[in-house]
């Protein structure tokens, strides 16, 4: 149990304590002296321990997970127990109702002494406490069950008032007092129950805790979805489930897909608290106008193998799609060109509106580069300073590293070009750099630059 989670049960604990002190004390003076108001602002109070408990509740039960006989948790146990609540306040408000009514009729006055006004000023100052406590602890905790707890306490103490109030009055002689004030305690004791019953029975019947539109929007804010099918959520606020369901490329790989659905994810849970659980599905866009730059990359990754540079041109006959690919090094040429081969038939049979597939098979360099000595990485980097700086003089080149690979030098930079400068004009400042840096230092086997805008 974490900290935070021990300290809000033990706020809920003291809290429910004096509540039930303040309830049985109201009660129990309302029924020796007769007085239906007093007894009706008891089983008020009674009510704020019942949602002290439901608190209790929660916090314990949200500490069990999930099992085989409940996938999703046992939140629901909290809402049952909730709903029989307001079932209880409805029967009281019942039967104070017909308590009320009798009085009116029968014109008995209830008997004031001195102890009723005791108990009642003793309970208005312990729900001044109750109130105070629990919004500085909520606050201190950062916890809305206590803050809102607090908020339903404060409404009591006028309740309490209004009861003094109609005491000192049938005190003085004005005995319909009492069974007014009984009336309108019970319509707050109803209104609390509806509203307990209403958000039980929303949770119980699957009522969207978050509107449809709103899930859209913040799926739509990841660059890579385009298209949500249908974006449902059920559950209460706090604890809510959400399904998007996505329409993708029918070429998407499932690495692919993987990182959209942890972007929604973090995007869902950022933006909406009390989420629990997102569920995201991929649902091919039927008739869709092939990627193949995707679909190619999406067989390479299926063989084991990687692409870049992948392109289509228009040929005499039709389409020809050109790629690079990266095959394990250490291979013959013959037993590269077979997974190469077997790649271009994959992708062949995947977008068969292609005249021709044509590959530059190429090793991988995925291995583990060492540090250059210092002062050979000292030279490497003036000498690329000087070329870049020559040439494009107006680019910020900054952030040079280098390292050993097994047959030469590995570079990398950073490159701050102005924040209008398209995509295709950088990428071909940094293709001609890099054949210019090449040319100059004829050690460089790798040279990576990142382009970027200014900060």
């Amino acid at each position: 149990m974490s900290i935070q989670r021990r300290e809000i049960r033990q706020v809920l604990l003291i809290t429910l304590i004096l509540n039930l002190v303040v309830a049985f004390s109201k009660i129990a003076v309302g029924l020796i002296s007769g007085a239906i108001s007093i007894t009706a602002d008891g089983f008020h109070s009674l009510m704020d321990g019942s949602s002290n408990l439901i608190g209790l509740i929660a916090n314990r039960i949200a500490e069990q997970p999930p099992d085989e006989d409940h996938p999703y948790g046992h939140r629901r146990f909290e809402t049952i127990a909730a709903l029989g609540i307001g079932v209880l306040l409805l029967v009281t408000a019942w039967e104070i109702i017909s308590s009320a009514l009798e009085r009116l009729q029968s014109n008995q006055q209830p008997e004031i002494t001195p102890l009723t006004f005791a108990v009642l000023l003793g309970t208005l100052v312990i729900n001044l406490f109750i109130s105070r406590y629990e919004r500085r602890e909520g606050e201190r905790l950062k916890s809305e069950l206590l803050i809102a707890d607090a908020a339903n306490t404060s409404a009591d103490v006028f309740v309490t008032l209004s009861v003094l109030a109609s005491m000192v009055l049938v005190s003085l002689g004005f005995v319909w007092a009492d069974p007014v004030a009984a009336l309108i305690i019970v319509v707050l004791i109803g209104r609390a129950a509806w509203q307990v019953l209403r958000s039980t029975g929303g949770v119980l019947v699957d009522t969207a805790p978050f509107a449809s539109e709103k899930l859209i929007e913040l799926a739509q804010s990841i660059p890579s979805v385009d298209r949500i099918v249908r974006a449902r959520s059920r559950g209460p606020a706090d604890a809510a489930y959400i399904d998007i369901d996505v329409m993708v490329p029918p070429e998407i790989t499932a690495e692919h897909t993987a990182a959209i659905a942890d972007a929604i994810r973090q995007t869902m849970v950022e933006h909406l608290p009390g989420v629990v659980e997102v569920e995201i599905h991929f649902i091919p866009a039927p008739n869709a106008e092939p990627d193949y730059a995707l679909a190619a990359r999406a067989r390479a990754d299926a063989l084991g193998l990687s692409t870049h540079e992948v392109r289509v041109t228009a040929g005499p006959d039709g389409r020809v799609l050109e790629m690079h690919v990266e095959v394990p090094p250490g291979q013959t040429l013959e037993q590269a060109h077979e997974q190469v081969s077997r790649l271009e038939d994959d992708v062949r049979a995947q977008l068969p509106d292609l005249d021709d597939v044509v590959t530059h098979i190429e090793p991988s360099l995925i291995v583990e580069t060492d540090h250059c000595p210092a002062a050979e990485e000292d030279a490497i980097i003036s000498s690329a300073q000087a070329v870049l700086r020559q040439n494009y003089p107006a680019v910020d080149w900054h952030h040079f590293r280098v390292s050993s690979l097994d047959d030469g030098i590995a570079l990398m930079m950073h490159a701050t070009l102005p924040a209008l400068t398209s995509v295709e004009e950088a990428h071909q400042i940094a293709e001609s750099a890099e054949v210019l840096m090449r040319a100059d230092l004829p050690s460089l086997r790798r040279v990576t630059i990142h382009t970027e805008p200014p900060e």
